[in-house]
């Protein structure tokens, strides 16, 4: 029986995550210790004690998601996976996992990331919206009609799809799912269009840092979201990982995929329960 480790992305966050750890686990509590030596700001203080809105800051939100998960992975003693992947910010918790990039050198590259994905948002302002009750052709052949930007974001599973781009398009877009059967078209509170075209200018900064960061290749195939498919090449991962910032997360497909080459235990290591979720709904 194969083994597959997966990791959530933004929007799993919660007040009080990682206590549990830091309490328990000596391992623990050196990994949060340099985490705020790294980030510059104490982190941990804000993730134990924190407030909803506090958590809600991407400077915070993503470094704080990918601690979890990944100390998680790594203060367990038997943590030998079969395979990897992420949901979005969760492929650097799976590299980092896997062993792909060193600890210190992925929450770095997430910082950035992070920082410059708000510069983005700051910018130009987007939003997401998720689309219930659809197949996935049909979301695709809305989108490309709709006028302004708007594009499929994320495949999360059977029946759901996220769209990101302009504020009018993606809420012009939303009326034609309804009146195409979509049960829901739920906006997203998200502060920018992520995994759009909308998230460009981030690619120079981010794309700086991950060819300045060394990669290795890891001790198990990772998914990526890019291609949904199985990774091991140092220089592969990289572009792929630089892709995902402007294309769409194929979680439907990688997990789908995952399951194809064996994948019959499903281990989601982080704040939550949502891709256990979705898990059940990706026939």
């Amino acid at each position: 029986m194969k083994t597959a480790y997966i990791f959530p992305g933004q929007g799993s966050q919660f007040p009080g995550m990682g206590k549990d750890l830091y309490d328990s686990s000596a391992q623990a509590r050196a990994f949060f210790k340099k985490a705020d030596e790294i980030l510059g700001f104490d982190i941990s203080e804000i993730m134990f004690n924190g407030t909803d809105e506090q958590l809600k800051e991407t400077k915070v939100t993503q470094p704080a998601v990918f601690l979890h998960s990944v100390i998680s992975a790594l203060c367990l003693p038997d943590f030998r996976p079969d395979m990897a992947a992420g949901h979005s910010l969760g492929e650097f918790s799976a590299l980092a996992a896997a062993g792909a990039i060193e600890f210190e050198d992925a929450l770095r590259l997430v910082a950035i990331r992070a920082q410059q994905m708000q510069l983005c948002c700051d910018k130009v302002p987007g939003t997401m919206a998720a689309i219930i009750g659809l197949e996935d052709k049909v979301v695709e052949d809305i989108c490309a009609r709709s006028e302004g930007l708007v594009i499929p974001a994320n495949y999360n599973c059977d029946g759901q799809v996220v769209i990101s781009g302009e504020k009018a398009a993606v809420e012009a877009a939303c009326a034609q799912f309804l009146e195409a059967g979509a049960k829901r078209a739920l906006p997203l509170s998200v502060s920018g269009a992520f995994h759009s075209p909308l998230m460009e200018p981030a690619r120079a900064k981010l794309g700086e840092a991950i060819e300045a960061t060394a990669f290795k290749e890891p001790s198990c195939p990772v998914y990526q979201n890019v291609t949904a498919k199985a990774e091991t090449d140092p220089v592969v991962i990289k572009d792929n990982l630089l892709k995902q910032l402007t294309s769409p997360v194929r979680w439907t497909q990688t997990i789908r995929n995952m399951r194809a080459d064996g994948a019959e235990e499903f281990i989601e290591l982080g704040p939550g329960t949502v891709l256990q979720g979705l898990l059940r709904r990706i026939k």
